[in-house]
């Protein structure tokens, strides 16, 4: 947004996804349309009362820039919100320019493809969990597919990553999300958010959420933590309680000798 305010262009409005415009909503909480403080430009939520931009909000719009960090991960919602704005796109005859980034994971494709009668906002296409394609990659193959309502295409621009393969190791210079810090836990955060799903803890609330798991009834003394509530975790799972368990502190160096290995062959 600097950016283009700098070249003079027509910001009409900034989408937001989950986690808000600025990265810091926790996981799962509902954004609301506003105001941003540093520029004034006027938020539209496209995590709250409504996931695709209305026909209202398309409205004096020549082109919608996609410029959002993923990780490459299935149930990781960004590439949801990117489906809807594309089908938006496609239904009002607005281009969509997409400015890729690298992908953190984007030497790995593993899991379980989602089956059709799971589809969710948290999965909505038949892909594997962990996809191993950047966002631009995405988008085409979704267009491509087939895979937006009526067999409509958007129109679809992107600009690539200069001297960017999927072999190439890539640190996030800036968190995606609050609960996502450091590469270790990216790299965790595709097995660990199974884990959502049940009781155990994966850490929010702590320092090192998606680095570690634990419960309070687990008769695993050796290792503890205590989840508290903060920025990016306002109610975490088990509050106040010791949750025993287990710290990955390896994976990161594991996964740098994966990446070595694939540059080398």
């Amino acid at each position: 947004v600097d950016t283009l305010q700098a070249l003079g262009c027509q910001i009409m409005r900034v989408f937001a996804p989950e986690h808000g415009f600025r990265g810091q909503a926790d996981a799962g909480e509902q954004i609301k349309d506003g105001f941003d403080k540093q520029t004034g430009l006027p938020i539209v939520s496209l995590y709250g009362s409504n996931k695709k931009p209305t026909v209202e909000q398309m409205q004096g719009i020549d082109l919608i820039l996609f410029d959002i960090q993923d990780v490459g991960v299935r149930f990781y919602t960004y590439t949801s919100t990117m489906t809807y704005v594309m089908q938006a796109c496609a239904e009002n005859n607005v281009p969509l320019l997409v400015l890729d980034r690298p992908n953190p994971l984007g030497h790995i494709v593993d899991g379980p493809v989602l089956e059709k009668e799971q589809r969710s906002f948290v999965g909505l296409h038949p892909v594997p969990i962990i996809h191993g394609l950047t966002v631009a990659e995405y988008a085409y193959m979704i267009n491509e597919e087939g895979w937006l309502e009526d067999g409509l295409k958007c129109p679809l621009k992107w600009v690539k990553c200069l001297h960017y393969n999927h072999s190439k190791f890539y640190q996030l210079p800036v968190r995606p999300s609050p609960n996502l810090p450091n590469m270790r836990s990216i790299y965790l955060y595709p097995h660990l958010c199974l884990f959502e799903g049940t009781t155990t803890s994966v850490g929010r609330g702590t320092v090192y959420p998606f680095q570690q798991y634990g419960h309070p009834a687990l008769t695993t003394p050796d290792y503890f933590f205590t989840p508290k509530s903060g920025p990016g975790a306002k109610k975490p799972k088990h509050q106040g309680l010791d949750c025993y368990g287990h710290h990955f502190k390896d994976v990161e160096d594991t996964s740098l000798q994966q990446i070595k290995r694939l540059q080398l062959s």
